[in-house]
């Protein structure tokens, strides 16, 4: 397709976090639910949610009763409900969750269900922070994915979550497997990272000549209380342009229409790819 429409959804938490993670996923399920419906009906071909979506950032804390917050992908509950969803409205989504993998093994996770309902594959978080409120690597073990790109109805999109975006590599990988675009849903505050937020993003969007979907929580968390998730959400085209954003304060579905010719126009223009020397970058792969 030429034009793609695409929506962010993204939200504050609507629960108590003292309530069961069950309860908790009710809630926010409930509340993402009328957004999915004004996605569907407004035509948006693609959505994303924020990362682990239907619940709060339990990442400030190290309490292992948020291991029961974690469900299998693609058979949980999560997902096939977002696969009834995706059927209903012929849209693609990306659903970020705390995924179990075994018992006492899990990762941050995002499933990617096509527009006919079909489970299409998942991206595990590859890098993973462990630094004061984002003790990360308590919960999540480190995915090793192989960099997906997901052949969609609607076009080749990735995935990255995120910490991720903080390292470039990823994203040309992503881009050297074919995605167009990259959703980077994320759960970030104001405070020491904000300033990259709109830095690092359309510097890999036009590095890459894709297209970015960032995406973001809004408000506080208690009782980690680490700062306020500052939402701006946005689409960034393949110039590194953000084309538009989200408030930093609101409940909102950002919804933009992406011309997909630019990928194309962009790539030609600045031949990147062609241009690269893989033979020389061998330091870049070694651990020390």
């Amino acid at each position: 397709m030429s034009t793609l429409r695409c929506g962010l959804i993204q939200l504050g938490l609507k629960a108590d976090t003292r309530e069961s993670p069950e309860q908790i996923r009710k809630v926010m399920l409930e509340a993402h639910v009328p957004y999915i419906e004004q996605a569907g009906q407004a035509g948006v071909n693609i959505l994303c949610f924020q990362e682990v979506f239907t619940l709060p950032y339990f990442c400030p804390s190290q309490d292992i009763r948020w291991y029961a917050a974690a469900e299998t992908v693609p058979d949980g509950p999560t997902t096939k409900l977002m696969q009834e969803y995706a059927r209903k409205h012929q849209m693609v989504i990306i659903v970020p969750l705390f995924e179990q993998a075994m018992t006492g093994v899990y990762y941050n996770t995002a499933a990617v269900i096509d527009a006919d309902g079909s489970y299409l594959g998942k991206y595990r978080k590859t890098h993973i922070p462990q630094v004061a409120g984002f003790w990360e690597k308590f919960f999540f073990k480190p995915g090793s994915s192989g960099w997906p790109v997901f052949e969609t109805r609607y076009g080749k999109i990735g995935v990255y979550i995120c910490y991720d975006r903080h390292f470039p590599e990823g994203w040309r990988a992503l881009a050297l497997n074919g995605a167009e675009i990259i959703f980077n849903p994320s759960a970030t505050v104001k405070g020491l990272s904000q300033y990259l937020w709109e830095l690092e993003q359309p510097a890999a969007a036009a590095a890459n000549g894709c297209y970015i979907a960032a995406i973001n929580r809004v408000g506080t968390e208690s009782p980690w209380d680490i700062g306020e998730f500052y939402g701006s959400s946005y689409f960034v085209n393949p110039r590194g342009t953000i084309e538009a954003q989200a408030s930093e304060t609101d409940d909102e579905l950002l919804i933009h229409d992406l011309d997909m010719q630019q990928v194309l126009d962009v790539r030609n223009q600045w031949q990147f790819f062609r241009d690269r020397r893989p033979d020389q970058y061998h330091r870049l792969t070694q651990s020390e």
